[in-house]
């Protein structure tokens, strides 16, 4: 069986889709710009953890049935609407700093680098397209009779490349030159960011009708 065939089409279209805006993108150039490059690395990194929970209950067979339950996916769908909710309404609220060094503290504070981690992570859990698009590529794309061994080798691939791909944004909108055009006025890039979040929340309640 030609694998590379099957591996070069599931990055093609993997690569497609992982530059495509979305929340993700969303949450790494806010903490690029909001907070630093460290940060944004790590929140990249979050985001690339939680590729590999989707990676690995698809594997499972998992994904399969949460895509056939009407509950399931129903409630994945609210729960991710709700949390992009949460981060929309939180960056709505930000207020502006009152000095410059308190972004940079925060690219520096371990705390904050766990809480980045983790809005990687649940940003990606938490979005039940990711669900429906790893069961579509691996039950197309994939053939069945892939080994289980090779489909878990095209699984820690989308994971890496994912969060190399989220870090080279972390790295273009965290250099100096980038940053200074929105740290004066950071609040509102904050909120500008919040509505962006917002939308998705809103086209996935939207999807529920």
């Amino acid at each position: 069986m030609n694998y590379l065939h099957e591996f070069l089409m599931l990055t093609l279209i993997h690569f497609l889709a992982v530059i495509s805006p979305g929340p993700d993108f969303a949450i790494v150039l806010r903490q690029s710009i909001s907070f630093g490059r460290k940060t944004a690395v790590i929140t990249s990194l979050g985001i690339g953890a939680g590729i590999a929970i989707h990676v690995i209950y698809t594997l499972l067979g998992i994904g399969l049935l949460i895509s056939q339950s009407t509950y399931l996916m129903l409630s994945a769908k609210v729960l991710g609407a709700l949390y992009l909710t949460y981060l929309g309404i939180n960056l709505l609220s930000s207020k502006a700093a009152t000095n410059q060094s308190s972004l940079v503290e925060a690219d520096n504070n371990k705390e904050d680098q766990k809480k980045a981690f983790m809005i990687g992570f649940m940003t990606n859990v938490f979005n039940p397209k990711a669900t429906l698009f790893f069961l579509a590529i691996f039950s197309t794309i994939v053939n069945p009779h892939t080994p289980i061994a090779i489909q878990s080798i095209y699984g820690v691939w989308i994971v890496v490349t994912t969060a190399a791909w989220f870090s080279l944004v972390s790295f273009l909108f965290s250099k100096e030159s980038v940053r200074q055009r929105f740290v004066k006025q950071g609040h509102w890039f904050e909120r500008a960011m919040g509505g962006i979040l917002l939308i998705f929340a809103g086209k996935l309640f939207l999807s529920l009708i």
